[in-house]
């Protein structure tokens, strides 16, 4: 497929993140005023309530409070005609409506959906290998689980925040291996991990096919795991991750459909054991977007969403397999998204290798793990012929702890 052209003429630049091919779904306000349902295009936002009457779809549903959650429960008809519309709407020969464009530069961006639940995987083979070898040796990185299911925990949807609000470092329960006694104080070691997040976007109430599961996820976002390693390491046995991850998981502003992404869809890698049937790969259901990580402006990992082991597909399939319900506007977290080599490692756990091996920033400075002040960008996007989809930046900056909250110190 090549670039849509649209009347906007800077979706027309081979460069946009947001061409008339992608139209993500966000949720922003201008100058402190009420929340809108809006359509990024080109540097522009478009208003979908100003141009309601044109749409299929009833307006009240465009002013939904929860965000985009309204539009998900209508299904997966209304989702393709509601993007045709638009694409209509926008596309070169269409009337202009300047009226209903906002600059993107001067919006406020808010959460896209309202989350009902999160749970978060660990689906990243490079990922859980370099994690398991720190911890357990080469020989027995991979759980004797791994190959075999989406490992996953269930996480906090109210710690869902928006790209662009900041991250205090948070307080915790630590102890080193040499230390008789847990201590009170701020995670030291304080860390992001690179993920994309996928959207439910219809409900179920029973095991869902692989298929059937595909064809339930409305659209993806960046999202930032972030994690306090140093309270993990205290905290996570037997029962896994808490605490550690429970300051806040930040997600990009905009939604991006899986319509969109249609084009860029690959394959998940060669199976090293075959999974039973109801997990099977069916057909190309992990997709080709390049992925950046950086810190302070510096660029510091890149890598690609095809390195996943398991599809968000495979993931929510697994995820009912129990018969647990799911919800529009459940979000599923891919798991760290690293690859073969230092520079592709999606972690600061992985690119200091545990703090043992520091890394440089372009300007000099030295980094095993997030300071105070450190800002942390994701950034994402897939090449097609002459455009590109984005997914704009999920950017936050970490802020100090706050004074001992119990006095304990």
């Amino acid at each position: 497929m090549t670039l849509q052209r649209s009347w906007v003429a800077s979706a027309n630049d081979a460069e946009s993140l947001f061409p008339l091919n992608n139209l993500p779904y966000g949720v922003f306000s201008i100058d402190g005023g009420e929340r809108k349902l809006g359509v990024a295009i080109g540097d522009q936002i478009l208003d979908i309530a100003a141009v309601a009457d044109t749409l299929p779809i009833e307006s009240c549903l465009l002013a939904d409070p929860r965000g985009w959650n309204a539009v998900m429960e209508q299904g997966i008809a209304v989702w393709s005609a509601l993007r045709a519309a638009l694409q209509n709407l926008l596309g070169e020969g269409a009337c202009p409506n300047d009226d209903a464009l906002y600059a993107q530069a001067s919006a406020t961006m808010h959460l896209p959906f309202t989350v009902s639940e999160f749970t978060d995987f660990y689906s990243g083979r490079h990922h859980a290998t370099n994690v398991g070898t720190m911890f357990r040796g080469p020989e027995n990185a991979l759980p004797a689980n791994w190959l075999h299911i989406p490992i996953g925990y269930n996480g906090r949807a109210s710690s869902v925040i928006v790209s662009g609000q900041p991250v205090r470092r948070p307080w915790g329960q630590l102890k080193r291996a040499h230390e008789e006694l847990p201590r009170w104080a701020p995670s030291r070691r304080f860390d992001i991990e690179l993920e994309m997040g996928a959207i439910v976007g219809r409900a179920s109430s029973g095991p869902l096919s692989v298929d059937d599961a595909y064809s339930h996820i409305f659209g993806y976002v960046l999202l930032n795991d972030w994690s306090a390693r140093d309270i993990q390491a205290w905290e996570y046995q037997p029962l896994g991750p808490f605490q550690a991850k429970a300051t806040a998981t930040s997600i990009s502003p905009w939604i991006v459909t899986a319509e969109a992404l249609m084009p860029f869809r690959c394959a998940t890698p060669v199976r090293e054991q075959n999974l039973l049937p109801h997990l099977q790969d069916t057909t190309p259901m992990l997709y080709d977007i390049d992925l950046q990580v950086s810190m302070n402006s510096h660029v510091i990992s890149r890598t690609n969403y095809r390195e996943m082991y398991f599809s968000a597909a495979q993931q929510l399939a697994h995820h009912t397999t129990s018969g647990c319900p799911m919800r529009v506007g459940d979000l599923l977290g891919s798991g760290t998204i690293s690859g073969p080599a230092r520079e592709n490692r999606g972690s600061l756990l992985e690119l200091s290798w545990g703090g043992t091996e520091p890394f440089y920033l372009a300007d000099g400075a030295q980094r095993s793990f997030i300071e105070d002040g450190d800002v942390l960008a994701l950034h994402g996007a897939a090449q097609g012929d002459g455009y590109k989809i984005g997914f704009g930046s999920c950017t936050a900056e970490t802020l100090p702890a706050l004074k001992d909250p119990f006095g304990q110190t």
